[in-house]
């Protein structure tokens, strides 16, 4: 399979009713692909603002200072201890890391990727990219000899489902036993909402308590397109084994895969500054408390959830039947059928718009009329 072999791209078969949720007498209101909508702070701007004199080519490994502040980072807030510049690498953005991982390490024909089975539809794509078989599964007794690449993804896109160390330790345990690198994508972690994560830290693939201080076949991926509003600026991270990371390094040099220098100074300022992390979660809680009642006064069941940017509901029906009744309401979702096969019922609802739009959203979803009752048992 090439490039020119893709389907055609998922969310196009959205815009008839993105086109029908505009036409609503108070406009659209977006809660569908989850782009921020918030100012970009402007200790981040500041800094991309002093080094737009970027005349020579940036490394691909990053500044030091970059590198540096990605390895503070983890031990200030994700409580991964001892990481050098050697442990981590940047990348431009974290989708085109999740495609291209595959390729970047030599997978191919006769090699498995595993990823959850509610799943950001681009691990599949970059497994099927270079002929590997894309496997969803979220019990690692199911992974079948071959495994070669295990994604993990805590907390889950679409399903803000949170693997809590116990359930990493067993996932990084099998992926150890069939020779698997594991890649754990944990864009939304410092997003918590239901207990026990509304107290307590979601953990890392890397944390010590899940590796036992074995970093070997280990990789983390982060963005701060969320935490930081900076989804423009295509920032983001990997971290772990550090011959993972070298290699990765080779292949990304060849590729000319090179982050640019104002982006890897912003992102300095991004890692170094918690105070605007803080705000912006706290504005992203503050509109989930408005329309997760809201979504379930409708008549859907809210499962999983417990962190991350996105309701994962269900109200019984195929999900295109209820991204239409949303586009009535001006409402615009994401189908369930983007994320795998598995979910053909849920939709998925991200908190990425404004405070106003979101209490359009509620009141809409409030005013439905007929009420349902909770959907049926999940699926």
């Amino acid at each position: 399979m090439g490039v020119a072999d893709l389907a055609d791209y998922p969310w196009d078969a959205v815009a008839p009713y993105a086109e029908r949720a505009r036409s609503h007498p108070d406009g659209i209101v977006d809660l569908s692909i989850g782009s921020p909508v918030d100012p970009t702070p402007t200790v981040i701007a500041g800094a991309i603002q002093a080094a737009t004199d970027a005349h020579a080519y940036p490394q691909t490994i990053g500044t030091t200072a970059l590198r540096e502040a990605i390895a503070q980072w983890y031990a200030r807030r994700r409580g991964v201890s001892g990481l050098t510049p050697a442990h981590v690498l940047p990348t431009i953005g974290s989708k085109e890391l999740v495609a291209l991982l595959p390729l970047l390490l030599g997978l191919g024909p006769g090699d498995v990727v595993v990823h959850p089975r509610a799943a950001y539809p681009t691990y599949e794509v970059g497994a099927r990219l270079v002929g590997a078989t894309p496997v969803s599964s979220d019990d690692p007794d199911e992974w079948p000899d071959g495994t070669r690449l295990v994604w993990l993804n805590s907390p889950g896109n679409p399903d803000g489902r949170v693997l809590d160390a116990a359930a990493l330790r067993r996932a990084v345990g099998r992926a150890r036993a069939l020779g698997a690198v594991v890649a754990s994508d944990e864009c939304y972690a410092l997003l918590g909402w239901d207990a026990p994560w509304d107290e307590l830290d979601i953990p890392s693939a890397l944390d010590p308590e899940v590796t036992g201080g074995e970093l070997t076949g280990l990789l983390s991926v982060y963005s701060l397109s969320k935490q930081s509003n900076l989804a423009g600026y295509r920032a983001a991270f990997l971290a772990g084994d550090p011959a993972l990371i070298t290699s990765l390094l080779t292949a990304r040099k060849h590729l000319g895969l090179m982050l640019p220098a104002p982006v890897q100074a912003a992102m300095v300022a991004a890692l170094r500054d918690d105070a605007h992390v803080d705000e912006q979660r706290e504005r992203y809680r503050r509109r989930r408390e408005i329309l997760l009642p809201a979504v379930r006064e409708a008549g859907f069941r809210v499962d999983a959830s417990e962190a991350g940017l996105y309701l994962w509901a269900t109200e019984g029906r195929d999900a295109w039947e209820s991204v239409g009744r949303l586009a009535e309401l001006g409402i615009l979702a994401g189908p369930g059928h983007f994320y795998g096969p598995h979910h053909p019922h849920h939709i998925r609802l991200s908190l990425t718009a404004h405070d106003e739009r979101i209490e359009a959203a509620a009141e809409r979803l409030r005013a439905a009329q007929p009420r349902r009752t909770a959907a049926p048992a999940s699926e």
